[in-house]
């Protein structure tokens, strides 16, 4: 990592972080507010604005990355001009812009745009993490109240290409205890959302038929369950869904969209909860873009309270790729003088 040795972090007034997110179907702009240390740090988020690409993306069943380029260097100058019109970009110390994980041709699109902006302007460019930003969204203010997060922690990060547990002993230090094998947890809902021909994105869509449905209905596996590890695998998972539906073309779609998505939670709740029991954790965290699913929300919270743990979730603005999190990623890579390089890798990874 590149040092932030002439990036100071000023303790009586703000840093304010103009940061960029254009890693996937979301193209986002954000300003934060940052105070304090990294045992306390404190965010303000002044704007976040989120376009969202489903509609241009749902006719494919996925994600085109080049649709998503395309999208991204249509909509960057219109959020640019609103941000410009409301907020004094004088006051912005630093600009944060997504470098990865991601789609290579969207994350470029971000960084090129915010390369500009930092030489226009001349403020400092921070290349950020995404998986980092939605960890530290957890930071982010909770209808309104900042959270006081007590560590020793687990993380679960549960998002479309990443499903990861983390040990964390302070918020800039974890170790990964297991991460996706194969197809992470949003792979299959959005794999398994097509064999039940419904729309992109799967996960809201496999919720919304699962609550008609009986999650008991059908025995699908637990893969990894069993294994005395904190590795994910949903591919074997997806699979079962296939031949399932082949044999039993007559079951209620809502049955099998239920009983899926439980083995899902299953294994991710029984994995958290073990990893919770044998770290002494003292608080669970969970986020991305699969913590916005509500059985897998109620799931985490019932097991804290079962522990005797604290529960994090990010409001719901903040479980999708957004730009506010990218913004307080790049301020605890400040506090530590720490940068990434400023280019696209879309295999970075926590």
């Amino acid at each position: 990592m590149d040092t932030l040795k002439n990036l100071p972090v000023k303790s009586t007034s703000p840093t304010t972080i103009l940061a960029i997110e254009t890693s996937c179907d979301e193209t986002s702009l954000a300003i934060l507010e940052c105070r304090g240390g990294l045992k306390s740090p404190r965010f303000k988020v002044v704007e976040n604005i989120i376009t969202s690409q489903i509609p241009i993306h749902r006719p494919f069943g996925g994600v085109v990355p080049n649709l998503a380029k395309r999208e991204h260097m249509k909509n960057l100058p219109i959020l640019w001009e609103q941000i410009s019109k409301r907020h004094k970009l004088s006051a912005i110390s630093h600009i944060a812009v997504t470098v990865g994980p991601g789609l290579e041709p969207a994350l470029w699109t971000g960084i090129e745009f915010a390369k500009t902006k930092s030489k226009e302007l001349d403020i400092p460019l921070i290349g950020a993490n995404h998986m980092e930003g939605h960890l530290y969204s957890n930071w982010l203010p909770k209808k309104g109240k900042l959270p006081r997060i007590p560590f020793p922690a687990i993380g679960l990060v549960v998002s479309g290409g990443h499903t990861i547990l983390l040990h964390m002993t302070a918020i800039e230090k974890w170790t990964v205890l297991g991460e996706t094998l194969d197809d992470a947890a949003g792979e299959a809902f959005d794999k398994v959302a097509r064999l039940l021909k419904l729309p992109y994105p799967g996960g809201p869509e496999i919720q919304k038929s699962a609550e008609r449905g009986n999650p008991n209905a059908i025995p699908f596996p637990r893969p990894t369950l069993q294994q005395k590890n904190y590795a994910f695998s949903f591919s074997g998972l997806k699979t079962a869904v296939l031949y399932y539906l082949r044999d039993n073309p007559k079951t209620k779609k809502s049955d099998i969209a239920a009983s899926f998505q439980e083995a899902v939670v299953d294994v991710l709740a029984k994995k958290t909860e073990r990893a919770t029991q044998e770290y002494k954790i003292k608080t669970i965290l969970l986020c991305g873009g699969v913590s916005a699913n509500k059985p897998l929300r109620e799931r985490l919270a019932h097991t804290a309270k079962k522990l005797k743990t604290k529960f994090f979730v990010p409001d719901l603005e903040f479980n999708t790729d957004n730009a506010a999190m990218i913004g307080a990623a790049a301020y605890i890579q400040l506090l530590q003088k720490k940068n990434l390089p400023i280019e696209a890798n879309g295999s970075l990874s926590l």
